[in-house]
């Protein structure tokens, strides 16, 4: 028998010790048996359940894959192995001030190749991509995002995100990830960006919402099934959506569904740094390794690497396409209030009233007094509504046309 086949037969038998030892399943023979482990870091202190509800998911996520190893960081002599508990082993740190700077290190030093910890700031540009089970369809969905932040400016954020939700599927396995814009401030906006991106180059498949009219903007409901791949929002709106879709069941208190946060994404951003919450129960942290070993696995450094070299082909982040046409709707409403102003009125009046019959959808939220005020100056009655799927201008039935076309000219359509 071979040097080589004997380290093999070695190794094979450790597995099956180890599978044995914590009640593991058989390994998997096509995959990780002659090559070095995925060791994923997993910090201990924090947890409002306390440490040991944290090793409970380290346990569990080593029961369903032999491939990995679990490197625990908290109070512990350097490197000693948990009694009874292969696999596992521990790395010193008395608080978890400790705890960051010692996962710092150790990721630095390839000592282990992804983290798993609570509390962590990222540097403002990196955001984390949450993954979920929706409840309608139980379907799994990214988030993107739902810690940190991508940006200063709401909009530009939302844009990033999806470049990091594409990042943080594709890495996962998903090789053609569909995109929705969740239906927020500013999501007209990002979608119109979004598509600029796609038609000069960068290529984005876009999901099409369950409801009626269909589009890539997202309703509640898309939310609940998981219509999209990934769902866009801002990362506030995205930390939310993880806490209520990972604790809907508990009653809030104990998170209990999901693969938590997920990954803080950036361009340049070297560490494979997950997130939990504190509230995160033994199942998610589970599932929040798992994720991570995924990643790993997946090559996330690289499929980053991979798609923002591509956005930034397609002339991605320029400033115009990442505002999503906000800062011309801003340059046309400083225009019409200037206007106003030199022919000696404090501000703009409306033209003569007219019954307002016809919606025209698109315009964002946040331009959508910008939109009217740009119809006035330009002669044409409208008013700002509220339909169902979001904000409308409103205008008569003859002006339509000429309403549509002005607004499209001042990028707000």
């Amino acid at each position: 028998m071979s040097e080589d086949a004997r380290k093999r037969l070695a190794r094979l038998f450790e597995e099956l010790a180890d599978a044995v030892e914590i009640g593991a399943g058989l390994p998997n023979l096509a995959e990780g048996v002659d090559g070095r482990r995925t060791r994923i870091g997993l910090t201990v202190l924090g947890s409002e359940h306390g440490p040991g509800e944290i090793i409970d998911g380290a346990r569990s996520a080593l029961r369903s894959c032999l491939d990995l190893e679990v490197a625990l960081i908290g109070p512990g002599k350097l490197g000693k192995p948990v009694k009874g508990m292969p696999r596992l082993c521990l790395y010193p740190a008395a608080n978890e001030t400790q705890q960051h700077r010692q996962m710092e290190c150790l990721l630095d030093a390839g000592e282990i190749d992804a983290c798993v910890t609570m509390h962590y700031n990222f540097p403002i540009g990196v955001s984390t991509v949450g993954r979920v089970v929706t409840p309608g369809k139980g379907r799994e969905m990214f988030i993107a995002t739902t810690t940190g932040t991508s940006g200063t400016e709401r909009v530009g954020s939302m844009i990033r995100n999806a470049v990091y939700g594409i990042i943080a599927a594709k890495a996962s396995g998903v090789v053609k990830p569909t995109l929705g814009v969740l239906n927020i401030d500013g999501a007209r906006q990002v979608e119109r960006a979004l598509k600029k991106l796609s038609d000069v180059g960068y290529a984005i498949d876009f999901a099409e919402s369950a409801r009626s009219g269909g589009g890539a903007i997202m309703r509640g409901n898309d939310l609940l099934m998981a219509t999209p791949d990934v769902m866009i929002c801002d990362s506030l709106t995205g930390n939310l959506l993880m806490k209520v879709l990972s604790a809907a069941s508990t009653g809030g208190s104990y998170e209990s569904s999901g693969y938590g946060y997920g990954p803080g994404i950036g361009e340049g951003y070297a560490r494979i740094i997950l997130i939990v919450s504190r509230a995160s129960g033994a199942p998610v942290v589970a599932s929040a390794i798992r994720y991570a070993f995924g990643l790993v696995r997946g090559g996330i450094l690289s499929v980053a690497e991979t798609e923002f070299a591509a956005a930034h082909k397609a002339g991605w982040p320029d400033l115009g396409l990442l505002d999503g046409g906000g800062m011309h709707a801003r340059r046309v409403l400083q225009q019409v209030e200037e206007e106003a102003q030199s022919s000696g009125t404090e501000s703009l009046e409306p033209p003569p009233k007219k019954v307002v019959t016809c919606d025209i959808a698109g315009v964002d939220i946040l331009q959508l007094e910008a939109a009217v005020g740009l119809l006035w100056s330009a002669g044409i009655y409208a008013e700002a509504g509220m339909g169902c799927t979001g904000p409308v201008v409103m205008v008569a039935d003859e002006d339509v046309r000429a309403a549509r076309k002005a607004l499209e000219s001042g990028g707000f359509l």
